[in-house]
């Protein structure tokens, strides 16, 4: 599948200080630059158009939709990352998703392993996968569509976490073109998960940040 990012009619920053920048990623854009010319549009180069000093410090698929925090300079960009890699960040999403998820909330422990073979595919290995775990509570469901919108909060930050998990369960979200059967990718026209809330403690101030930014393009009941 060819790459076709969204047009860019300018960031959508949630937050900017002289040291780190929150913004609301639009689905189908790469958090950082692809193999080849046609994959250098992303959301690291379009930030940087604008703020130059800025430095990746986590990614979202990119079918993900969402927030992303970037530092500005090379300390920002280290202290940020020990945080991610300390697990001190927290991190929600919602997704939409085919079934009705019973129980309506609970954890699922599953380790996760690149399925080499069929690479960027992720898989389930019990034997040499990486510990992954993601709590989830669902919020709604919808029989006429058999569409459950639920909230999830990844414990660790494995590739792909939450596409595996749900569909590991045969919850797979809607419109996702790795992990979800023909019928349920074909009932979005995006990857239906959303980054809604990023919170953590900034690297100068000590105060902890929360950000909020609901789906916009969701169905919801």
């Amino acid at each position: 599948m060819s790459y076709q990012p969204p047009p860019n009619h300018g960031l959508n920053c949630v937050y900017v200080d002289d040291f780190l920048i929150v913004v609301n990623k639009p689905a189908g854009l790469l958090s950082v630059p692809g193999r080849g010319v046609e994959k250098q549009d992303c959301l690291w180069s379009r930030v940087g158009e604008v703020y130059t000093d800025v430095r990746t410090v986590h990614r979202l698929d990119m079918g993900t939709s969402g927030l992303v925090v970037l530092a500005r300079g090379v300390e920002m960009e280290r202290a940020l990352s020990i945080q991610f890699q300390k697990r001190l960040v927290s991190k929600k999403y919602q997704a939409l998703v085919t079934g009705n998820i019973y129980p309506s909330q609970g954890a699922i422990d599953l380790p996760l392993l690149t399925d080499w073979p069929n690479r960027p595919r992720q898989k389930v290995d019990f034997l040499n996968g990486k510990p992954s775990q993601t709590l989830y509570q669902k919020q709604w469901f919808d029989p006429d569509r058999n569409i459950s919108g639920v909230d999830l909060q990844p414990l660790t930050g494995r590739s792909h976490q939450l596409r595996v998990h749900l569909a590991s369960l045969g919850h797979a979200i809607l419109g996702d073109e790795l992990y979800a059967i023909p019928e349920v990718y074909q009932q979005s026209t995006r990857l239906l998960l959303h980054a809604y809330y990023l919170g953590f403690t900034h690297p100068i101030t000590a105060n902890f940040l929360s950000f909020y930014a609901p789906a916009q393009d969701f169905f919801m009941p």
